[in-house]
């Protein structure tokens, strides 16, 4: 195994697993001195850090607040109800459950409250954008319910509404979702919303990856028109790794059951504190500003792209995604992503819609601005970081190694000039 420094900065972990604690300490650099795009990742707070480390760690709390199996919960229940509030307040929802344990467990957790296997669930195709959990045939989703999938448009990347309603009515399903994983566009949950009435599912707003975008209001929010909203604390909401179900008040209590002790047994409380802070620091003027800049950030970004003749799905973004599709460049998606770490620039390979390569080496990458964001860099700097990724993708295609290494000398340098929140100076 490689040997790496040990970080002063964590002496008990240090003394008690210098192993680990040297790996702890790479990846602390990996993460200060590479531009960050994976659109689903972000910096956490020093609070929200500090929040997911407490002995809150060492409690057992099966149930909800005031209604607990376990005694000692006078201190937990009042952080879950300071989540549950802040939640609540922060999105305008009527009500909140704050312990799913990630994205994937809290979608389970909505099939389990209004469905039951073999019925016919609806959401976006994984290739087109959507998610596993969304209905998709090797996800337990599809294994256990009927998917069926809408996608988008080949020759504008967008949602054909009247193909989606179609696809209702004729399928209808007890559960549609919207939202996914590689949507440069703005959800119409309007639109959503009046085919699922009109085929008698309920609607679900996955909005993962754009919670934080809604929070900052520099997306619309799903909350008028869905009749629930599940979503990861983490992403463009810079909370821990955990996530929530909000919804309408008429379907608390099969939310609340459905979570615990439906699927899950005690929540991790840990995680509890850190939403909540997380939660705080959205509610703050500055997040409404960080939320409107990776919006700006990520469409100067594609702008700069574009006029390098990179072809976007959808022709750019309305949010903090871009998908782009390498099939021009003649080099596929995982040659550039891996290609483009050595340079220090952190993408994912993705498909793109209609890819005809697979999804393990498929045609596009996917990139997005909310962790550059949280550095500090705006728009000024997009030509700088579209010009890195040009490069990168030539230097890809022609086997370039000494060009990768000077534009990761030069990122460093760009990193090192705005330090991000939550890691060590």
């Amino acid at each position: 195994m490689t040997s790496f420094p040990l970080p002063a900065h964590h002496p008990a972990l240090v003394a008690a697993d210098p192993e680990l604690a040297a790996l702890v300490g790479a990846e602390e650099r990996l993460q200060s001195e590479t531009l960050r795009l994976i659109p689903s990742e972000n910096y956490v707070s020093q609070a929200v850090l500090e929040a997911s480390g407490t002995v809150l760690q060492n409690k057992y709390s099966e149930g909800y607040a005031g209604r607990r199996y376990y005694e000692g919960q006078q201190n937990i229940d009042q952080v879950e109800l300071l989540a549950i509030g802040r939640a609540k307040a922060l999105f305008g929802v009527d009500h909140a459950n704050v312990q799913p344990y990630s994205g994937s467990p809290a979608n389970l957790a909505v099939y389990l409250a209004f469905a039951e296997p073999g019925d016919t669930v609806m959401g976006m195709a994984l290739p087109m954008g959507g998610h596993l959990t969304h209905g998709w045939g090797v996800s337990a989703t599809g294994k256990w319910f009927r998917g069926v999938q809408y996608g988008v448009r080949q020759d504008t990347g967008f949602i054909d509404f009247d193909e989606v309603r179609d696809l209702a009515l004729k399928e209808r399903p007890k559960v549609i979702f919207c939202g996914g994983t590689a949507l440069p566009r703005t959800i119409d949950f309007a639109a959503f919303a009046e085919i699922a009435h009109e085929a008698g599912a309920v609607l679900v707003a996955d909005v993962a990856h754009i919670a934080g975008l809604i929070a900052g209001g520099a997306h619309p929010s799903p909350v008028p028109h869905a009749d629930v909203i599940s979503t990861t604390t983490h992403k463009t909401l810079r909370g821990p790794r955990g996530a929530m179900l909000m919804c309408r008040e008429e379907h608390a209590k099969a939310i609340d059951k459905a979570v615990f002790p439906g699927l899950q047994g005690g929540p991790h409380n840990q995680t509890t504190a850190a939403i909540a802070v997380a939660l705080h620091e959205a509610s703050q003027p500055s997040f409404r500003d960080y939320a409107h800049a990776v919006v700006a950030n990520a469409k100067a970004l594609a702008e700069e792209l574009l006029v390098r003749g990179f072809d976007l799905v959808s022709g750019g973004t309305d949010n903090h995604l871009i998908l782009m599709d390498l099939t021009s460049k003649d080099v596929p998606g995982k040659i550039v992503a891996k290609a483009l770490d050595r340079a220090g620039i952190v993408v994912n390979y993705n498909t793109v819609p209609y890819d005809p390569r697979k999804p393990f080496d498929p045609s596009g990458i996917r990139i997005g601005t909310p962790s550059l964001t949280s550095r500090g860099l705006g728009a000024q700097h997009m030509a700088a970081v579209a010009h890195w990724i040009d490069r990168g993708v030539t230097a890809a295609r022609t086997g370039d190694e000494d060009a990768l290494a000077t534009i990761r000398a030069e990122v460093a340098d760009l990193m090192a000039a705005h330090p991000a929140p939550g890691l060590p100076a």
